[in-house]
């Protein structure tokens, strides 16, 4: 392998079954990932806190992601107490078409980051943000999220909190390749770490957490040290080239939302996958067990 690109053995075959009409497609889950950013003081630049898979996980086991998962049904409440900009003005930045599911999407980025990294970006009011969420009392809320056996919404309204969307700013939109068996729309959100606030690994999906400096975790992929998937690399490469988090905040609003998915075409016997827009993804498959390059 040149580099850390995940790429599961299966995916040939299933590629092929795909193209003969053998296998029908998944139906993509609604997903939202945090990219959460803080001041690198001792590096001189941002770095952005990545978790490591476990090697048993089902999907990209062993693969560097940020925080995240899917949308829970209830996080389209109606009653989730909310600050920032419109649910109709997230809508239209995420490129949905209805309100209650652009709500889901941004309350389970915020959702799945307290849950994964402990990190809220919630406060008492649309102004503020809580400071510390250590203790006993927390790790039972966090806990019970984690179960579903409290709602987003019941949460918030337990704490006397509201979710500060306007403390996350959306940059990318990925859709897991149709051959895939678990597929995801996932929105990729950036946010800076809340002052006082403090991350933990509070994942049960993951073995262990790292800060990084955006350039240092792109250039060990292309070393093949760390394993990623191609959304995580690619937001990576956007990321290295702001110099702090408030330059990332304010870029994203440039960033394009139109979901990127995988294509794959048949060039003689040999399969072609593609990412739109990404070239440095492009896989050739050849017949045989070595032909990927």
């Amino acid at each position: 392998m040149a580099n850390g690109q995940w790429y599961p053995p299966e995916w040939p075959d299933r590629i092929r079954a795909l193209a003969s009409g053998e296998l029908t497609p998944a139906t993509p889950r609604r997903a939202a990932t945090v990219m959460l950013l803080r001041d690198g003081a001792e590096t001189g630049a941002p770095q952005v806190h990545m978790l490591r898979r476990r090697a048993s996980m089902a999907f990209a086991g062993g693969a560097y992601a940020y925080p995240g998962g899917g949308v829970d049904p209830r996080d389209d409440d109606h009653l989730v107490r909310w600050a920032g900009p419109t649910r109709a003005w997230w809508a239209a930045r995420l490129g949905v078409d209805d309100e209650a599911g652009a709500q889901a999407i941004v309350c389970a980025a915020v959702r799945e980051t307290y849950e994964e990294a402990g990190v809220l970006l919630a406060g008492p009011t649309p102004e503020t943000v809580v400071g510390d969420t250590t203790g006993e009392d927390w790790e039972a809320d966090r806990e019970a999220l984690v179960a579903r056996d409290l709602s987003f919404a019941e949460f918030l309204d337990r704490r006397g909190l509201c979710l500060r969307s306007d403390l996350l700013a959306a940059w990318a939109r990925w859709i897991t390749p149709e051959f895939e068996p678990r597929r995801y729309d996932t929105f990729f959100f950036v946010a800076a770490l809340p002052e006082g606030q403090r991350t933990r690994n509070a994942s049960t999906e993951a073995d262990r957490t790292v800060w990084i400096r955006p350039a240092d975790a792109a250039a060990r992929y292309d070393k093949g040290e760390l394993l990623m998937m191609p959304p995580t690399i690619a937001t990576l490469r956007a990321l290295a080239a702001h110099a702090s988090p408030a330059g990332a905040l304010a870029a994203a609003a440039e960033q394009d939302m139109a979901p990127v998915l995988a294509e794959a075409r048949l060039e003689g016997d040999a399969l072609v996958l593609t990412w739109p827009g990404h070239d440095e993804f492009t896989k050739r498959v050849a017949p045989g067990p070595e032909g990927v390059a």
